[in-house]
C-alpha cells in the first residue's frame, strides 16, 4: 500500500513536453474563461488542477489525464522528452498564482486584481502551449545556476538533456 501511495504522489521524470503543452493550452482556456465570464468560482478548479499536477503529475489532474491519455494519442503520440523537475516547478508557480488569485478575490474582495493575476498565468501558459517556452523552467534553470536547486536534481535534469 505504501508503494502505491508513493507512486501516486510522485511527479514523472522525464516528461513528454507535448502533453505539458496541451495542459498549458487547457490552462489558457480556463483562465480566459474565468476572466471573460466572471465565473470566479472556476479558480477553485484551476487551483486544484495545479495542486494535483504538483503532487502527482497527470495522475489526479483532469487536464493532465486528458492531455496524456486523449490528446497526445489522438494527435499521433508525438514525444519530446524533457526533465520533470523544471516542469513541476512551473506547475508550483501556477499553484501559487492561482491560490493568490483566490485569496485576492474571495479573501480581499478584489476580483479585478485576481483577474490580473490570472491574465499573467494565461500569458505564461500561452508561451508554453503555443511556443514551447516554459518560463517556470527558465527560472528553474537560473535557480540551478545559483545553487538553490540541490545538486542531485541538477544531475537528474542534466541526464535528460544529454539524451
Amino acid at each position: 500500500m505504501k508503494q502505491n501511495i508513493r507512486e501516486v504522489f510522485s511527479f514523472p521524470h522525464p516528461v513528454n513536453e507535448m502533453a505539458a503543452r496541451w495542459v498549458a493550452g487547457m490552462v489558457v482556456a480556463l483562465t480566459i474563461t474565468i476572466i471573460l465570464t466572471n465565473q470566479h468560482w472556476l479558480m477553485f478548479i484551476l487551483a486544484y488542477g495545479f495542486l494535483a499536477r504538483v503532487l502527482t503529475g497527470p495522475k489526479l489532474s483532469l487536464m493532465g489525464l486528458i492531455a496524456t491519455r486523449v490528446l497526445v494519442p489522438m494527435f499521433g503520440n508525438r514525444e519530446k522528452i524533457v526533465a520533470g523537475p523544471p516542469k513541476r516547478f512551473a506547475q508550483f508557480i501556477g499553484l501559487i498564482c492561482s491560490i493568490t488569485a483566490l485569496v485576492v478575490a474571495y479573501g480581499f474582495g478584489l476580483p479585478g486584481l485576481a483577474e490580473g493575476i490570472l491574465a499573467a498565468v494565461a500569458v505564461f501558459a500561452m508561451l508554453e502551449s503555443f511556443f514551447g517556452v516554459c518560463v517556470g523552467c527558465i527560472i528553474f534553470g537560473y535557480l540551478m545556476k545559483l545553487g538553490v536547486i540541490p545538486e542531485e536534481t541538477c544531475r537528474r535534469c542534466a541526464d535528460i538533456r544529454g539524451q
